[in-house]
C-alpha cells in the first residue's frame, strides 16, 4: 500500500481523493461513519453539508480516527493520524445538490407499487417504517439525487430547494473550523456568485482550498475565467470542480464519461488552478483517465501550489458511488440491537468488525487513485 501523502501535496501529485458525504445530506450517524471510514483509507478531503451538526458528526469521526492509527497500521494501511481537510459546500443560486424531495403519503394511493422507495440510493423515502412508524421522505438522508421525481405514476413527489445564505458564511468559517469551501454555480450566474464571495473573501485567507464547482454549459470556459478574474488574487489553493453528471456515479460506469470530457475541456483551458472531477465518478474513473493519460505520471510534480500540469486531472471527487458502497456496513451498523431489544446509535468504531469492513471497501475506491502512479 502506499504511503499517504498531505493532502496538498496529493493535489500536486495527481492523486487528490474528495469524500462527497452530500451537499443537503444530514444523517449524522451516516457522515460520521462515512467520514471515518474514508479517512482511514486515505482520503484527502471530506466534503459535508454546511450544517454545524454535521461539520460536528465529521469532526467527531477525525478525532477518532486519530485514535486508531496503530490499528489501522497493524491492519496493512498507511493511515498515520494526518486529518483530510474538511470541506463545506456552498451554492449560489438554484441547484439539484441543494434540494430535498417530499411528498405526502397519505396522498398516495393504496396499491401504488412505490417505486420511489425501491429506486431511492439514500434509503430515505419509507412507508410504514418499523422503527418509528413512518412514512415518507426522511429529510436527512435525502440528498436530491431527483431519481424519484420521474418515477412517480401519479406526479405526487416534488422539491424544495435552500440557497446558502452570505451572511452566515463568516461565521460558519471562524466557528466551525472548516479547512476548505467548495462553491456550486453555474454559466450565468455571475452576479449571484459574486454576491456570494464577496460573503467569503474577507475569510478566503483562513481557507487551505477553495474549490468551484460547475457543470457543463455553453461559454463554461469565458464564465469560468470570469470567476478567476473575480476572485484573483486568491490567498489559497484553488480547484475547479468538473461536476459532469451530478448524483449519479452509482447508476453504472458510463457516467463516468461526461466529467472526463468536461475535465478535458477546463483542462485545455489552461485556467490557474488544479481541476479535479466529479459528478458520474465510481469504479471506472481511473482506468478510463489512465486510458487517456490523463493521470500524472510517477514523479510528475507541479511547480506551484496554483497551477495543475496542463494535461493532467490533478484529482477525483465521489459521492453517491462512494457512499452506496458503504451502505450495507452502514445498515448493519444502524440495524444493531442492544439490551431489550431497544433500538440504539452504535457507532461505526464500537463495532471493530464492521469497521474494518467498512474501511476495507473505502480503501478499495481510494487505492484505485493512490496506487496509479506505482502502476
Amino acid at each position: 500500500m502506499t504511503n499517504l501523502l498531505t493532502s496538498l501535496e496529493s493535489l500536486k501529485q495527481g492523486n487528490w481523493f474528495k469524500l462527497i458525504c452530500g451537499a443537503s445530506y444530514q444523517h449524522l450517524p451516516a457522515v460520521r461513519s462515512l467520514t471515518l471510514a474514508y479517512t482511514l483509507a486515505g482520503a484527502d478531503c471530506i466534503d459535508v453539508a454546511a450544517d454545524p451538526a454535521v461539520i460536528s458528526a465529521a469532526q467527531a469521526a477525525l478525532k477518532v480516527a486519530k485514535t486508531l492509527v496503530k490499528d489501522a497500521q497493524a491492519r496493512g494501511f498507511d493511515y498515520k493520524g494526518s486529518s483530510p481537510l474538511l470541506m463545506v459546500s456552498l451554492n449560489d443560486g438554484e441547484d439539484p445538490h441543494f434540494r430535498k424531495a417530499e411528498f405526502n403519503p397519505q396522498e398516495c394511493p393504496a396499491d401504488c407499487p412505490r417505486p420511489c422507495e425501491k429506486i431511492c440510493p439514500a434509503q430515505a423515502i419509507v412507508f410504514n417504517s418499523i422503527k418509528d412508524d413512518f412514512s415518507g421522505v426522511e429529510a436527512q438522508k435525502c440528498y436530491g439525487c431527483g431519481r424519484c421525481l420521474p418515477v412517480c405514476p401519479y406526479d405526487r413527489i416534488y422539491t424544495k430547494s435552500s440557497v446558502s445564505t452570505p451572511g452566515a458564511i463568516a461565521p460558519l468559517v471562524i466557528s466551525t473550523g472548516i479547512d476548505a469551501i467548495e462553491i456550486h454555480t453555474q454559466v450565468g450566474r455571475l452576479a449571484e456568485f459574486q454576491r456570494l464571495w464577496q460573503a467569503i473573501s474577507p475569510w478566503a485567507d483562513q481557507l487551505k482550498v477553495l474549490a468551484i464547482s460547475c457543470p457543463d454549459g455553453e461559454g463554461i470556459v469565458n464564465y469560468l475565467q470570469s470567476i478567476y478574474d473575480l476572485i484573483s488574487p486568491l490567498p489559497t489553493t484553488l480547484i475547479w470542480q468538473t461536476d459532469g453528471r451530478p448524483m449519479s456515479g452509482d447508476i453504472g460506469n458510463g457516467t463516468t464519461l461526461a466529467t472526463v470530457k468536461l475535465g478535458q475541456k477546463v483542462l485545455a483551458a489552461k485556467l490557474p488552478g488544479y481541476v479535479q472531477l466529479a459528478g458520474g465518478t465510481n469504479s471506472y474513473t481511473v482506468a478510463k483517465l489512465k486510458a487517456m493519460g490523463l493521470l500524472n505520471r510517477v514523479g510528475e510534480h507541479s511547480d506551484s501550489q496554483f497551477h495543475s500540469p496542463s494535461s493532467s486531472i490533478a484529482g477525483i471527487a465521489y459521492g453517491s458511488y462512494a457512499r452506496v458502497k458503504l451502505a450495507p456496513i452502514i445498515e448493519q451498523l444502524e440495524n444493531k440491537e442492544v439490551k431489550n431489544n431497544v433500538k440504539a446509535t452504535v457507532r461505526l468504531e464500537e463495532s471493530p468488525e464492521l469497521l474494518w469492513q467498512a474501511v476495507e471497501l473505502a480503501y478499495s475506491l481510494v487505492s484505485q487513485l493512490k496506487s496509479q502512479q506505482e502502476s
